[in-house]
C-alpha cells in the first residue's frame, strides 16, 4: 500500500509540474510587455528575462510545450503501468469483478489522472496566471529560460518545424501588433468599471484621440467674426473695440483686411500704456502664425508649442485668411464648448439642495419667474426690473447683509452686498410665525 501511495505522489507532483509549465506560458503570453519593459529599464532581472521570452514566443512554446508533453507522458505512464496494475490487483481479490479487475483499473486511473491533469495542471495554474500574470512571468521566466537552454537542440528543432508548417500554411511572421485607439478606449472604461478612472474621463480619452480627424476649420472662429484693429486709425479707436470684444489678441492690419501685418496682444497695449508710451499698433505687432484649414488639431497643437504661440491664423489653398483658430479652441474640442465671458458673468438662480434659491441680485424678474416659478410683481412705473430693484423698492432703503424681506410666502434675506449693489439673495419659503417688519400684506392682484 506504501508503495501505492508513493506512486500516486509522483503523479501528482509531476502533474503540479505541468501547471508550472501552463502556468508560465499563460502569464507570459498575458504580460503587460510595457509595463515588462518598463520595470526591466529599472534594473529588474525577472522582469528582463519575462520580456526576452515574451518577444521570443516561438522558442518559449516550444520550451513550454516539451516541458508539458514530457510530464504528461511520464505521468500517463506512471499511472498506466504501476497504480492500474496495484488497482487490479486488489480488485482481483474479489471473484466476482476479477475477470474485469485490469479495465476497471487502468479506467479508474485514466479517469482520475485526467480530472487531475485538468485540475492541477491545466485550470488553476492559468487562473493563478491571469490574476498576475506580470509577477508570475518575473518569477518563472528565468527558471524557463534555463530549461530552453538544456532543451536547446530540441527546441531549435519545434521551432524550425513550427515555422515550415507555418509557411506551407502560407503565413508569414508577423509583427507585434500596435495598441489601437479602440483598445485604449476599451481599457479606460474598464478602469472606470473598476474605480481606477474617473467617469469624465472616457470622453476626454476619446476626444484627444480624435483629434486627428478634426480639422482646423471645424472650430476655428470664421473671418466674418473675427475683430481686427486698423494700424492706422487712433488706438483710442482701437480701444472701444477691444474692450467691447473681451478678447485678448487681435489682428492688425494695413489698407484692408487681407493685408494683415500681424497680432496684438492686449497685454503689449497695456504695458505701453503704463509705461506712458505711444500705443502704435504696427510697431506693437507680431509676425502672425499661419495655419492652414485642412490642418487637423493634433498638428494645430505641434505648431503652437514649436511656435510658442496660443492664435493662428486660419489661411484657405489660396492664401486668404478665412479665420482665427486659438487653443480655447482645441481646448473646446476635447472638453465641449466653454462658457464665454458673457455667459460666465450673466445673473443666475441656482436651487440648492433645501429647496431654497441662491440669486444673484441682478436677475431679471422674467428670468427669476422662469427658473422659480415664483411670480413678483411688477412696478407699474418701470422703477426696477430686477430681483436686487424689487427688494429695495420694498424695503425702501439701501439694506445690509443678513437683512430679510418677506413677500407672501417667501423672504428673500440679503446674503451678499458687493459695496451698495444687492449682489446675493436667497429666497425662501417664509416661516409662519412671528410677523416680519417688512412683510407685505396679501392684497388680491
Amino acid at each position: 500500500m506504501s508503495d501505492l501511495t508513493e506512486q500516486v505522489a509522483a503523479i501528482v507532483l509531476l502533474l503540479m509540474l505541468n501547471g508550472v509549465f501552463a502556468m508560465a506560458e499563460m502569464a507570459i503570453v498575458s504580460a503587460r510587455k510595457p509595463w515588462l519593459r518598463r520595470l526591466a529599464d529599472q534594473g529588474d532581472a525577472g522582469a528582463a528575462a519575462a520580456l526576452a521570452l515574451a518577444e521570443a514566443p516561438n522558442r518559449f512554446l516550444s520550451t513550454a510545450q516539451v516541458g508539458i508533453t514530457l510530464v504528461g507522458v511520464l505521468a500517463g505512464a506512471l499511472g498506466g503501468a504501476t497504480v492500474a496494475d496495484e488497482i487490479a490487483a486488489a480488485l482481483g481479490q474479489f471473484p466476482s469483478l476479477a475477470p474485469y479487475a485490469q479495465a476497471i483499473g487502468v479506467a479508474l486511473v485514466v479517469v482520475a489522472v485526467t480530472y487531475m491533469s485538468v485540475v492541477l495542471g491545466e485550470l488553476v495554474p492559468k487562473r493563478l496566471a491571469l490574476g498576475n500574470p506580470e509577477a508570475v512571468a518575473r518569477v518563472l521566466a528565468r527558471p524557463m529560460i534555463m530549461l530552453a537552454r538544456a532543451a536547446g537542440p530540441l527546441v531549435s528543432f519545434l521551432g524550425v518545424s513550427t515555422d515550415l508548417v507555418l509557411s506551407l500554411l502560407g503565413q508569414r511572421r508577423q509583427r507585434e501588433t500596435p495598441v489601437t485607439a479602440d483598445e485604449v478606449r476599451t481599457l479606460v472604461e474598464q478602469g472606470v468599471e473598476a474605480g481606477v478612472f474617473h467617469h469624465g474621463e472616457p470622453e476626454l480619452v476619446s476626444s484627444v484621440l480624435a483629434l486627428d480627424q478634426v480639422r482646423v476649420d471645424e472650430v476655428m472662429t470664421p473671418r466674418a467674426r473675427v475683430i481686427f484693429l486698423n494700424a492706422s486709425e487712433p488706438h483710442q479707436a482701437s480701444w472701444h473695440r477691444i474692450v467691447v470684444s473681451a478678447h485678448a489678441t487681435f489682428p492688425v492690419y494695413e489698407g484692408n483686411r487681407d493685408n494683415v501685418i500681424g497680432m496684438v496682444s492686449v497685454k503689449a497695449i497695456y504695458a505701453n500704456l503704463a509705461a506712458g508710451l505711444p500705443v502704435n499698433l504696427a510697431d506693437l505687432a507680431t509676425p502672425p502664425v499661419l495655419v492652414p484649414a485642412a490642418q487637423t488639431l493634433n498638428r494645430l497643437l505641434d505648431v503652437f508649442r514649436r511656435q510658442g504661440q496660443h492664435v493662428a491664423l486660419v489661411v484657405d489653398e489660396y492664401g486668404t485668411m478665412v479665420g482665427l483658430v486659438t487653443l480655447v479652441d482645441v481646448l473646446e474640442a476635447i472638453v465641449g464648448d466653454m462658457p464665454s465671458r458673457e455667459e460666465r458673468l450673466r445673473p443666475a438662480a441656482r436651487r440648492r439642495d433645501d429647496g431654497s434659491w441662491l440669486v444673484d441680485g441682478l436677475l431679471e424678474l422674467d428670468e427669476f419667474e422662469q427658473h422659480t416659478q415664483i411670480r413678483l410683481p411688477r412696478d407699474p412705473v418701470g422703477r426696477y426690473a430686477t430681483l436686487a430693484g424689487f427688494v429695495l423698492a420694498r424695503l425702501g432703503h439701501l439694506p445690509r447683509e443678513g437683512e430679510s424681506l418677506a413677500w407672501r410666502d417667501w423672504r428673500f434675506e440679503i446674503l451678499d452686498m458687493d459695496r451698495q449693489r444687492v449682489d446675493k439673495i436667497l429666497v425662501t419659503v417664509a416661516a409662519s410665525s412671528g410677523p416680519d417688519p417688512h412683510q407685505e400684506p396679501d392684497r388680491p392682484t
